[in-house]
């Protein structure tokens, strides 16, 4: 009667489980569903903010192959005819994934500039847990941007490659002692911290300093966690490190939960102390 009692229960308890597991999905489903609704009409409102639409696309870039940075592609690909760039080793995950994306996806090599519309875009890896992970820049006429997120730590290309942009966006994802004494497990902040995962507020102070005395006039901070991070202390650290080096970019933070304002790229010179 034990041995049967102990085997019910182990029954019951696996039962439970899978009931849970279908649950937890379906509400994940369901928040997908959410998200997705809310980056169409996120992305529409900053179009329309611009004076464009959807149609007016030149093109899509895409960083790296999270769930996170492209949930919304295929959406975004039925309703515009912009081609996708990305890496090579990106656009075969990209290609796996989304069936019938391959017919829009053109490949970018790291380092060399091409030619979309107005800009040159030029593609540098990252050191990220996602195939062929990377940054960009883009040179326009009236200035160069560049965006460096989700990586482990400020690889020797990105910083050769954004020497002198204009605008940087860069991220700044985590406090460090927030990360260690915060409710994530030891596996998933190990993760973070490691050299494939995300830069914390100090790495971000670091080589925000190192571009503004390359010339870098502005400066946007983003990809702040929401639990290990607030945009006061990401702000904060990168103050204090470009204090210390006697320069001050326009300095702000990327909004997590709205659109943020619309930034016009200049060449201005960085005020030095």
């Amino acid at each position: 009667m034990e041995q049967r009692g102990e085997s019910w229960r182990e029954t019951a308890r696996s039962v439970a489980e899978v009931m849970g597991l279908g649950a937890k999905r379906l509400t994940d489903a369901a928040r997908r569903q959410i998200e997705l609704s809310d980056l169409r009409a996120g992305i529409n409102a900053a179009l329309r903010e611009l004076g464009l639409e959807l149609g007016s696309l030149t093109a899509i870039l895409i960083t790296h192959t999270h769930a996170d940075h492209i949930s919304g592609l295929q959406t975004l690909l039925k309703r515009c005819a912009a081609p996708v760039f990305t890496t090579e080793r990106a656009a075969r995950e990209l290609s796996w994934r989304l069936p019938g994306a391959e017919t829009r996806l053109d490949a970018l090599d790291f380092g060399i500039p091409q030619s979309i519309g107005e800009f040159a875009v030029t593609a540098f890896p990252t050191s990220h847990d996602a195939p062929g992970s990377c940054g960009f820049r883009l040179d326009a006429a009236g200035g160069a941007v560049g965006v460096l997120t989700d990586t482990g730590y400020v690889t020797d290309e990105a910083a050769d490659i954004l020497e002198g942009v204009d605008l940087a966006v860069l991220e700044a994802n985590h406090d460090i002692e927030t990360l260690r004494s915060g409710p994530y497990p030891y596996y998933l902040k190990q993760r973070i911290l490691g050299a494939q995962g995300h830069l914390s507020n100090e790495d971000a102070a670091r080589f925000a300093a190192v571009l503004a005395q390359s010339g870098t006039s502005e400066i946007i901070l983003a990809h702040l966690s929401r639990e290990n991070n607030t945009p006061a202390m990401a702000q904060t650290a990168v103050e204090r490190a470009l204090s210390a080096a006697g320069v001050s970019p326009l300095l702000s933070v990327a909004p997590r939960d709205c659109l943020g304002p619309a930034h016009t790229v200049s060449r201005r010179s960085v005020c030095r102390r």
